[in-house]
């Protein structure tokens, strides 16, 4: 979960509501620009968030939409079986530097922000800072980031998730996933035929007949 606004939080590029009739070619045409630096490559996408808070399910419906509509076209972490959360987040990142050193990362979350930015989606340059709406420190994510923003920040924030309501969140997870999904076919990115999806970080060594230990001390995306 994070903050509408936070410092570091990098160059917004595109910003539309859910329910906008042009939503998804929106997602979908920004996802594509961010994407031609790295032409080619298919990116992964890391969906933050948690099934047990209904306002911090945005990235795991999405992670779960897309691991269904790519299956092993596309690298997704974070799905409602299988969350990146707070506590396996840095396990994830780690994992991700090793098995696809070289591809872009997308960054998925759901957001905090004022009352007339509910429901508003934003496309932004540089890594997204998860934790920020709840006052956690965790480490940056990503090449360029996705949030939705799902109710209000200020007060009670784990509260306000809790009640967030399931059918907005909902609504803005299929248009996220249906942006994601026009703007990933656009540009016929190559289909590796080893790319892992969602499942437990065990199931995807590294290389051939290696343990996929992880002994990297930190994310590549953090400042220090």
């Amino acid at each position: 979960m994070t903050q509408r606004g936070a410092p570091g939080r990098g160059r917004q590029r595109a910003r539309v509501h859910y329910a906008h009739p042009f939503a998804a070619e929106t997602i979908a045409a920004e996802v594509s620009a961010q994407l031609a630096a790295f032409p080619r490559k298919a990116p992964v996408i890391i969906c933050i968030g948690t099934d047990r808070s209904t306002g911090d399910s945005l990235g795991p419906l999405i992670g779960s939409q897309l691991s269904a509509a790519f299956r092993r076209e596309l690298a997704v972490y974070g799905t409602l079986d299988e969350p990146v959360h707070a506590t396996n987040l840095m396990e994830h990142l780690l994992h991700v530097e090793q098995v696809h050193p070289d591809q872009p990362v997308l960054a998925i979350d759901a957001c905090l922000g004022t009352t007339d930015s509910v429901g508003m989606i934003s496309v932004k340059e540089g890594p997204l800072l998860p934790g920020t709406g709840v006052n956690k420190e965790l480490p940056p994510v990503g090449h360029f980031h996705i949030v939705g923003v799902v109710n209000v920040a200020g007060f009670m924030e784990f509260f306000v998730l809790q009640n967030t309501r399931l059918s907005m969140v909902m609504k803005m997870a299929q248009t996220i996933c249906s942006g994601l999904t026009l703007g990933l076919r656009n540009l016929q990115l190559p289909s590796p035929g080893a790319c892992p999806v969602s499942g437990p970080l065990d199931a995807f060594p590294s290389r051939p007949g290696s343990h996929p230990a992880i002994d990297r001390p930190r994310s590549k995306w953090a400042p220090w």
